[in-house]
């Protein structure tokens, strides 16, 4: 399954999630520019989980810190980002529109963090770097998930040789991603496997988002 639009227009221009989305193809480009010290980049900028629990005199704070933010904004590709930012550019503006420009931005960086946090939390002793969006952008999902459970997704749906595009509701769309990261972080979990797709970071990220905008219409309500 594809999403190719949703049925919530936003009423103001999504100019900070424009800006992130051009400034992760700016970072890729730079990446790209390396050429074969682009590995090195990453293993600089990507988040390493068994650094950050390595004692302070061989790995400095600074080191162990400033990775999950930089690790957010790095892609192992052309197929990771593209997917990554393609997920932001359908269900970003909307959050967007509902949190404010700034706020928004904040949110963004703090679903990464949560994302990271996971990663890290999950598999601790990986030596692997953890990088790419998606942890944010799940949580981007995760708020859009309880903030709007009546909108639509037009869906590219392809299944061998059937090929068709349909409206599903977002909360299922959305619902089934959900339960496909948990299905393939757990089994990941449970063979011990670290390498491959940050499950957990997508899992993270998503809660976060779902924790934010729970908290968010509480208050509403209260207010």
């Amino acid at each position: 399954m594809f999403p190719l639009s949703d049925s919530i227009k936003a009423l103001r221009k999504p100019y900070i999630n424009t800006f992130i989305i051009i400034f992760n193809i700016i970072v890729f480009f730079y990446q790209l520019s390396l050429g074969s010290d682009m590995r090195f980049f990453i293993f600089e900028y990507g988040l390493i989980p068994l650094k950050v629990f390595t004692p302070l005199d061989i790995v400095p704070l600074s080191e162990k810190i400033y990775p999950f933010f930089t690790s957010m904004f790095l892609h192992g590709g052309w197929f990771h980002l593209i997917s990554n930012m393609y997920f932001l550019f359908i269900f970003g503006d909307n959050v967007e529109d509902d949190l404010g420009h700034i706020r928004y931005f904040f949110m963004y960086i703090l679903f990464g963090l949560a994302a990271a946090a996971t990663q890290v939390i999950m598999f601790a002793d990986s030596g692997i770097p953890t990088i790419g969006a998606s942890g944010a952008v799940a949580g981007v999902m995760g708020y859009y998930f309880i903030r709007y459970p009546h909108a639509t997704v037009k869906t590219l749906v392809i299944f061998i040789f059937f090929v068709t595009i349909i409206e599903i509701p977002a909360i299922i769309f959305l619902g089934l991603w959900f339960f496909i990261q948990f299905l393939n972080g757990s089994t990941q979990a449970a063979f011990g496997a670290i390498g491959g797709v940050a499950w957990w970071a997508h899992i993270g990220g998503f809660v976060a988002g779902l924790t934010v905008c729970l908290i968010r219409q509480r208050r509403y309500l209260r207010g």
